[in-house]
């Protein structure tokens, strides 16, 4: 006989999504389970976020003993231990694992449920021997690496963008199928390890981001010694008595390369196999039918269902995860009218110099507004603190419409993570490119760079014909 449990809320998933979830609801005194088969936290606690920040750590020390000099500073025999390198990945884990242990979440009243969820009916979710019917279900399961369908691919091991951070061992030559963040991240990580790395792209790296923000960063890693192949595609992969054979097809025709290893980072999918969706009455994307169609308040075909994180249609971050988590308790729970709009979380692209936007781009701005909007710049080079560390490469741009309102904003350079949270309380707050003006950062300091945004908005504005006759008139008035 199978158990029949009935909460206000059924979570599937502890992801970072599903976690968000489960802890939100049970702030506002909601019963929940949650249905986990694997670990709890997910692909960003075990072999996402924190294992790839960790990494990217760890090169960026060993990009610093080599960057010394400029400064001074001479550090001679420097060595890489890749075992030592992986140590301080699992330490990482390690040491944030207590944030989503069972115990943590049980104490906080939250009931786990280990088992492969399915639905039943458009009511009801079983897991292993247990039945859940909650009053509504949330479907958080993450997402998992694609593998491209390449000749020969099945021939040779291989890595993806979860099983490279299990790797101990320096690799020779690693070619890396996939110009998305992850596959930048990791290409300039292992390129500071000491490993030579060669990037392959269907199409334009960073494929989304800002065209002048992704040249930033592309540009410093080419000139870190990552080779980028754009416009290019891996024909056939072939194991050799010494190596991997690699065939790239480019616009100036055919290439070898000969390698050490394979890393595929093409895109992910959201794991939705098994859930039987068809039998809760639970649509799919015409478009993509490996996401779940969703409202904007993330709600589902089946009204008792919502979905948040990779199955609604996008890839996850932590500040994510919180959003949709508030939007759909509301929602859910509460009856709350709330929408998700993701254009208010922040991007952020982990490569050194890190990308990082929110809001609408200047490329959708473009497509959305026409010509009635404005993009103000700031170089890093013009900044005392930036000339100071040397790290003068760099961008910022405040989109606006022709009111002053942000609509959006980028920052590609050092520090652009915590720059543009600046920006993203803007946007919330409903602060004005001209109040940007009144801002006053500490000197010196990158977020001067805010400050001057803003002050190059003002100067803008005075150059406006009204303005012109405006002061032309106070002028003969005396």
């Amino acid at each position: 006989m199978a158990d029949f449990l009935t909460p206000d809320l059924c979570v599937i998933g502890a992801g970072a999504s599903g976690l968000a979830t489960a802890e939100a609801a049970r702030a506002y005194g909601a019963s929940v389970i949650l249905i986990e088969r694997d670990k709890l936290g997910g692909t960003a606690l075990n072999t996402g976020a924190m294992p790839s920040r960790a990494l990217a750590a760890a090169a960026a020390q060993a990009s610093l003993v080599r960057t010394a000099p400029p400064f001074g500073i001479s550090v001679e025999g420097a060595r890489i231990n890749f075992r030592k390198v992986h140590d301080h990945l699992e330490q990482v884990i390690t040491t944030t694992t207590p944030q989503s242990a069972a115990a943590r979440l049980e104490a906080l009243g939250i009931e786990i449920v280990r088992g492969e969820a399915r639905f039943i009916d458009k009511k009801t979710v079983a897991a292993g021997d247990v039945q859940i019917r909650a009053r509504r279900f949330v479907i958080a399961t993450g997402s998992r690496p694609s593998v491209a369908p390449i000749p020969g691919l099945d021939s040779v091991p291989y890595f993806t963008t979860d099983t490279i951070l299990d790797n101990t061992r320096k690799l020779t030559h690693l070619v890396i199928i996939g110009a998305g963040a992850t596959g930048l991240e990791l290409a300039q990580a292992y390129n500071r390890l000491g490993t030579q790395v060669t990037l392959v792209e269907h199409g334009m790296p960073l494929e989304g981001s800002d065209l002048d923000l992704a040249a930033v960063a592309l540009r410093r890693l080419q000139e870190e010694g990552v080779a980028i192949r754009t416009w290019a595609e891996v024909t056939a992969i072939q194991a050799r008595s010494m190596g991997i054979g690699v065939a790239v097809r480019t616009a100036d025709g055919e290439e070898r390369l000969d390698v050490s290893h394979v890393l595929v980072a093409s895109p992910r999918i959201p794991n939705l196999e098994g859930l039987d969706l068809a039998k809760a009455g639970i649509q799919r994307l015409r478009a993509d039918p490996t996401r779940i169609q969703v409202s904007r308040g993330l709600k589902t075909s089946n009204s008792r269902v919502y979905a948040v994180g990779d199955a609604a249609g996008g890839s996850q971050s932590m500040q994510g995860a919180l959003r949709q988590a508030q939007v759909v308790v509301r929602g859910a729970l509460l009856a709350w009218p709330t929408h998700n709009d993701p254009l208010l979380v922040p991007r952020i692209v982990y490569t050194d110099p890190e990308i990082a936007e929110v809001g609408l781009s200047e490329a959708t701005a473009r497509t959305r507004h026409g010509m009635r909007f404005r993009v103000t710049r700031w170089n890093f080079a013009d900044n005392d603190m930036a000339r100071a560390r040397r790290q003068t490469f760099g961008l910022a741009k405040l989109i606006t419409d022709k009111s002053g309102k942000i609509i959006g904003a980028g920052v590609a350079g050092p520090g652009a993570g915590e720059l543009i949270a600046l920006f993203s309380l803007a946007m919330a707050s409903g602060i004005s490119a001209r109040d940007l003006g009144k801002f006053v950062a500490p000197d010196p300091s990158l977020s001067q760079i805010v400050m001057r945004l803003g002050a190059e908005f003002l100067r803008e504005d005075a150059k406006n014909p009204w303005v012109q006759r405006w002061v032309a008139l106070n002028r003969w008035l005396g």
